[in-house]
């Protein structure tokens, strides 16, 4: 299957491994979110001899052993008799102070479990021959927390990684890569339902529609990503109680700490502390502030930034029963259909339309550059209202207001002037407004208004 995407990850990559000299990478990042591929990716356009492991939940004699055969069939050789990690690590060390190799520890903390000091193990290894071996050595890991902890000061491994790479989902636009027959719609909406995570994404059949796709992959019994979100949750949380509940709340659009713990069952809040900072580290779960008022702890909510998961808490885990004795399409259409296409995905536009912005700002297309992105949290005082602006910038001429519409019908001038009066009776001073839409506009742009359609978004 084609690789898509990645493009800086894999420069970044292509370095370290044309480098003639000891270089130590560490990768990390959720399951399912491309590590192994990328690095597999890298070692195929390189040609560079590599012994690629994956670490397994086992003693660390049966993983020395697989090792070693790994090592022999890539080298012609018989059986390697090695008995310990250390001992392995060491040959191939020092076998690659005569040929440039890579070598690919995969899931890096299964063997960190079994191998009593694996970390000052490889420590000592990457001292002894920084200035004799030209080998790669490749760290990965989905254990977020154990791997980040590998960089800290207290850890015998610190200052000697070269590189690190914090693998995030890709973006709405990396992510179309995956189904380039869709229409732009389409895309959107199924990057709504799987996110960036490319393993979903190479399930999706873009000669399917977005239904079909969707009842197959997940919202029917016995479909492939059915128990995806629970066993991931599982794997990682000890109570997985009170994250299902905190979803659950999250899921609904409770997403201030005081509402979450009024609309969870989770006992109190110093537990809620701990499954929110807990479910952030996994990455699925984020905490923002309004770009106007960031220290406020009040204004600062919690959203599900995983979509698959959010999906699944709102649709899949809240009616689990009825969708094991329905038929699909029927639960679909009484379940999903009318809450997803009005509610859900022009949600998740917003966040696809940020992305947007972001993507453009980082590729220095947009002057004045954005230097904050965010919602905007606006009080009135006088007629006894607040609320937030789901997409502002700021930049160095100030704030730039964006209105996104998910609609089956152009956006007229009626509309563009309706919005920005309400923008301007909240006190917000913006010298632009601009307007994303699916489905194009009535009306011509100005100086002060600007228009983006949606094609723009996938060009």
């Amino acid at each position: 299957m084609k690789f898509h995407g990645r493009e800086r990850q894999l420069e970044q990559l292509r370095r370290e491994i044309s480098a003639d000299e000891l270089r130590t990478v560490l990768i990390y990042g959720r399951r399912r979110v491309g590590k192994s591929e990328l690095v597999k990716q890298a070692l195929k356009e390189s040609g560079v001899r590599s012994i690629y492991y994956e670490c397994k939940q086992v003693t660390e004699e049966s993983n020395t052993q697989s090792l070693c055969e790994i090592l022999s069939e890539e080298l012609g050789m018989p059986k390697l008799g090695y008995t310990s990690i250390e001992e392995l690590a060491d040959y191939l060390f020092k076998l690659a102070c005569d040929e440039k190799m890579v070598f690919v520890l995969d899931e890096y903390p299964y063997l960190r479990e079994n191998v009593k000091g694996l970390d000052s193990i490889m420590q000592t290894l990457i001292d002894k021959y920084k200035e004799s071996s030209k080998l790669t050595f490749i760290i990965l890991g989905s254990y977020v927390e154990v791997m980040k902890s590998l960089l800290d000061k207290a850890n015998p491994l610190y200052g000697r990684v070269d590189l690190s790479i914090d693998l995030k989902q890709m973006d709405y636009y990396e992510t179309s890569l995956f189904y380039p027959g869709m229409k732009e719609e389409d895309k959107v909406k199924i990057y709504s339902v799987f996110g960036g995570i490319p393993y979903y994404n190479r399930l999706i059949d873009d000669k399917k529609t977005v239904k079909e796709n969707v009842i197959e992959l997940i919202a029917s019994e016995g479909s492939r990503l059915e128990n995806e979100v629970s066993m991931y949750l599982n794997a990682e949380i000890s109570k997985i109680v009170n994250a299902n509940e905190v979803f659950e709340a999250l899921s609904r659009g409770f997403s201030r700490y005081s509402y979450i713990l009024s609309q969870s069952n989770v006992s109190s809040g110093p537990t809620l502390a701990d499954v929110l900072d807990k479910l952030i580290k996994m990455e699925v779960v984020e905490k923002r502030a309004p770009i106007n008022d960031e220290n406020n702890k009040k204004k600062t909510g919690y959203y599900i930034c995983d979509n698959l998961s959010l999906f699944y808490f709102r649709y899949i885990f809240k009616y689990l029963s009825q969708m094991r004795i329905m038929e699909p399409n029927v639960f679909y259409e009484k379940y999903i259909d009318k809450d997803f296409e009005e509610q859900y995905v022009p949600h998740k536009f917003e966040e696809i339309c940020r992305q947007y912005l972001i993507r453009q700002n980082k590729l220095g297309k947009i002057d004045p550059v954005i230097e904050k992105i965010g919602k905007y949290y606006y009080d009135d005082p006088t007629n006894h209202t607040n609320g937030e602006f789901d997409v502002v910038t700021l930049d160095e001429k100030g704030y730039i207001f964006y209105e996104v519409k998910f609609r089956n019908r152009k956006i007229s001038k009626e509309v563009v002037e309706k919005e920005i009066d309400q923008v301007k009776r909240t006190g917000l001073n913006c010298y632009r407004y601009v307007f994303f839409s699916r489905t194009g506009f009535k009306c011509d742009e100005s100086e002060e208004i600007r228009y983006i359609d949606i094609k723009e978004l996938y060009k």
